[in-house]
């Protein structure tokens, strides 16, 4: 995925759209001679004066009210001027701080990305921490995402599999190993970083974060972040080992892609997890020898498709058997299924509760492998089969309470293959 970002409004931006000193004067001025005049107005209303008495005749007094009135608005102009010009002086100072803070950033970044790309592994460590810092420290959220756009393209490096611990290939064993450490820091400062409340210190919410195509082979700990608004990207990522845990984690809003990802071996598990707004997408992804858990996920809001997802292996768990935990929650928003294919392993959403929004199955393929919905809790128009496909493997209804999904009983007929278990009570209704 391709993430299109219009840099935000800079500092030294703004103040190249600073008002001249002649024009922010006379604007200054009228603005000032229109409230006093509304000041002095709305005075006369409220004191309900009726006329001015007038007099022919200028006495001392008058004339040095008058005296006083003029030197009072000279006054207040040059009281006016000071103020404008202090306004603009301040402004002219916070951009030069700015723009030195700004020089200063680009000087540790340079030196930062030349460590990065160091053949030593010590040395490309000290660069991911620097690069991290830079982050924290950063002026504004443009230099702050450049320096975690960098981080993120250490990570699509291509790099060479890990030979094995073979002695005649020992070097490139150790080279792997090292390469792998540098990119498992960078996984977890990504992780540390997106656990911090918005608004603090060291926190990346909200920024863009793009991990296409990027390989995780180790333990990844994403629990308890929050991807809210910004857009983040694991499409064609590959999950090959270790466990990766996004318990607890929030998808509130913004984009979060996992498109064309493919689960094949270790744990990823989301349990605990809330997508309560945005988008998440699944679609095309891959789970083969994998164990991706769901377990007592809510889906509350926003749209999650797991359209032309292939479920060829492995076990994806929303249910509380597997997971140790209760089923998941649908009761929001909608949740696509639609076009997935289920060829083999397990697809388990025992224990689920789907109670308010849409989850549909259309044109989904179940043509093996076994997927179980026992004990499950439906409630009425939530969820759709239409133009679903049950032609392998076994598909299992029983024990689930309420009624029959739309689209379901006329989709199963009477299967000549496979297996699609069916509550008694949904055959009595449709026999």
């Amino acid at each position: 995925m391709t993430l299109n970002r219009r840099p935000p409004l800079t500092r030294d931006d703004r103040e190249l759209r600073l008002w001249g000193v002649g024009r922010a004067l006379f604007v200054t001025f009228v603005a000032a001679v229109l409230v006093a005049g509304g000041v002095f107005y709305g005075l006369v209303y409220l004191l309900d004066f009726q006329e001015i008495d007038t007099t022919k005749k200028l006495d001392a007094t008058t004339l040095f009210d008058l005296v006083k009135l003029s030197f009072g608005v000279v006054a207040g102009a040059g009281a006016l001027v000071a103020l404008v010009v202090a306004y603009r002086r301040q402004r002219v100072d916070e951009a030069g701080a700015h723009r030195e803070a700004t020089r200063l950033h680009t000087e540790r970044f340079s030196q930062a990305v030349d460590k990065l790309g160091s053949d030593s592994p010590a040395v490309r460590l000290g660069g991911v921490h620097a690069l991290a810092g830079l982050a924290d420290d950063a002026p504004d959220d443009s230099l702050r995402q450049t320096c975690i756009d960098v981080l993120c393209a250490y990570l699509q490096l291509p790099f060479t599999p890990d030979p094995g611990d073979d002695p005649a290939h020992q070097e490139e064993h150790h080279r792997y190993l090292a390469f792998r450490k540098v990119r498992h820091t960078i996984l977890r400062l990504i992780g540390d970083h997106y656990r911090r409340p918005r608004g603090t210190h060291r926190s990346w919410q909200g920024c863009d974060l793009d991990l296409t195509g990027v390989t995780i082979d180790g333990s990844l700990d994403f629990r308890g972040t929050v991807f809210s608004n910004g857009s983040v990207s694991f499409d064609s990522a590959v999950f090959s080992g270790g466990k990766v845990n996004f318990g607890g984690a929030t998808f509130s809003g913004g984009t979060v892609s996992f498109s064309g990802a493919t689960f094949s071996g270790g744990t990823v598990t989301f349990s605990g997890a809330t997508f309560s707004g945005g988008k998440v997408s699944f679609g095309a992804a891959t789970f083969i020898s994998s164990m991706v858990g769901f377990g007592n996920t809510t889906f509350s809001g926003g749209t999650v498709s797991f359209s032309y997802a292939n479920f060829s292996g492995g076990t994806v768990a929303f249910n509380s058997r597997l997971m140790n935990l209760d089923g998941a929650t649908f009761s929001g928003g909608r949740v696509s299924f639609g076009a997935a294919r289920f060829t083999g392993g397990t697809v388990d959403f025992g224990g689920t509760t789907f109670t308010s929004g849409t989850v549909t199955f259309g044109d989904a393929r179940f043509t093996g492998g076994r997927v179980s919905f026992g004990d499950a809790t439906f409630s009425d128009g939530v969820l759709d089969f239409g133009d679903a496909r049950f032609t392998g493997g076994t598909v299992n209804f029983d024990r689930v309470t309420g009624p029959a999904p739309s689209g379901l009983l006329d989709t199963v007929g009477t299967p000549t293959s496979g297996a699609v278990v069916l509550p008694a009570a949904w055959l009595a209704v449709n026999p």
